[in-house]
C-alpha cells in the first residue's frame, strides 16, 4: 500500500469516527444551537442587569421613598416603577429558564429524533459506518453538554442576582426562595430538569417517529412530570413543626397548618369569624405550621435533583433499549 494511500485511508478514518458525528450534528441542527446562544445570551444579560443597575434602581427609589426606616410611611407598600421593571426582569428572567425542560423536550422528540426517523434520514446515517447506537449517543452527548454548560451559567448568574438582592426581595416581599421558579432556578435542579427533557424528547421520539405527534406527546409528558414533582417537592425532606397559642404562625414555605385541640391533636382551623366563643367550642388551644426553612434549601433540591436524573437515565436506558430493538440488536 503506497503512502498516498495510507493518508487518504486515515483521513476517510478520522471522517467516520465521533468528530465527524458531532460536526454533522451542529451543522445539521445549527439553528437550534444559534436559538440556544441567543436565550442563553438574553437570560445572562437580564440577569445580570438584574444584579447591578437594576437593584440598584430599585433600592434607591424605595429610599428615596422614605423606607426601610422606622418612620416609613403608606407609600411603601406600592411598588414604583424601578421595582417594577427590575421584578419583570427577574420574572422573565427565571420564567425562560423553567421553560427549558418544555423547550428540549419537543425539540428532541421532533427534530432531533423524530423526524430524522420519520424521512429515512437516520437509516441513511446507519449504513455508513455509523452504528444506531453511536448515533443515538452522539445525538444526545452532544445537546447534553451544550445544555449542561449553558444551564450552568444561567444558574449561577441567577444565584449571583438573588444573593445581592435579598434586601429588596424581603423589602418588597413578592418573591420568596420557594417560589417555585426561584427554587427551581437556584440551584442544580434546573440543569437536571433540562437533560430530563432531553432524555423524554428523545425516547418519544423513537417511540413515534413522527415529528409532529412525538412533539406533541414529549410536550404533554414533560408538562405533567414538571406538575408531579412540584406537587412531590415539599415532601422530598422533613419539614420543621412551628406551633402559636395566640395566632396562625405564618412563615414561608408553610406545607400545611392548622389548629391545635386541647389534647394536641390537629385539625383544620374553623371559620370563626364574628363568632363568639368559636375557639372554645371547637376546643382550640392553639395552632401549628409544619414548613420548610431557608436551610432546607439544599437539602430539597438536591434530593430533586437526584430524583430528576435518576428518570432521565432511565428514559436513557429505555431509549438504547427500544433502538436496539427496533435496529435488530445492531450496535
Amino acid at each position: 500500500m503506497t503512502a498516498l494511500s495510507l493518508r487518504a485511508s486515515a483521513a476517510e478514518s478520522r471522517t467516520r469516527g465521533p468528530r465527524g458525528l458531532v460536526w454533522v450534528m451542529l451543522r445539521v441542527h445549527q439553528s437550534a444551537l444559534l436559538f440556544w446562544l441567543m436565550l442563553v445570551a438574553v437570560t445572562a444579560g437580564g440577569l445580570l442587569w438584574a444584579y447591578g443597575p437594576g437593584a440598584d434602581a430599585a433600592w434607591a427609589e424605595y429610599i428615596e421613598a422614605g423606607c426601610g426606616t422606622t418612620t416609613s410611611g403608606f407609600d411603601c407598600d406600592m411598588y414604583g416603577t424601578a421595582f417594577q421593571r427590575y421584578d419583570n426582569i427577574v420574572g422573565v428572567s427565571s420564567g425562560l429558564l423553567t421553560l427549558v425542560p418544555l423547550l428540549t423536550a419537543a425539540w428532541a422528540a421532533s427534530a432531533l429524533i423524530g423526524r430524522e426517523l420519520e424521512n429515512g434520514t437516520a437509516r441513511l446515517a446507519w449504513t455508513q459506518s455509523v452504528s444506531p447506537a453511536r448515533w443515538l449517543a452522539a445525538k444526545l452527548a452532544v445537546p447534553a453538554a451544550l445544555l449542561t454548560a449553558g444551564m450552568l451559567t444561567l444558574t449561577l448568574l441567577h444565584r449571583l442576582m438573588w444573593s445581592a438582592g435579598t434586601e429588596l426581595h424581603e423589602a418588597w416581599a413578592v418573591r420568596a426562595w420557594d417560589d417555585s421558579a426561584i427554587f427551581l432556578t437556584n440551584g442544580t435542579t434546573a440543569t437536571a430538569h433540562a437533560l430530563l427533557g432531553l432524555a423524554v424528547g428523545a425516547l418519544v421520539g423513537l417511540l413515534l417517529p413522527r415529528a409532529l405527534p412525538a412533539l406533541a406527546v414529549a410536550s404533554v409528558t414533560t408538562l405533567a412530570i414538571a406538575g408531579a414533582l412540584v406537587e412531590l417537592r415539599p415532601h422530598l425532606w422533613p419539614t420543621v413543626t412551628l406551633t402559636s397559642t395566640d395566632d396562625v404562625p405564618a412563615p414561608a414555605a408553610v406545607v400545611r397548618d392548622g389548629a391545635l385541640t386541647s389534647d394536641g391533636s390537629r385539625i383544620p382551623l374553623p371559620d370563626c369569624l364574628g363568632e363568639p366563643g368559636c375557639l372554645t367550642k371547637h376546643d382550640i388551644t392553639g395552632y401549628y405550621a409544619d414548613y420548610h426553612p431557608t436551610s432546607h434549601f439544599w437539602p430539597l433540591h438536591l434530593v430533586e435533583t437526584g430524583i430528576v436524573l435518576a428518570a432521565a437515565s432511565v428514559a436513557v436506558g429505555a431509549a438504547f433499549w427500544l433502538l436496539r430493538r427496533r435496529t435488530g440488536g445492531a450496535v
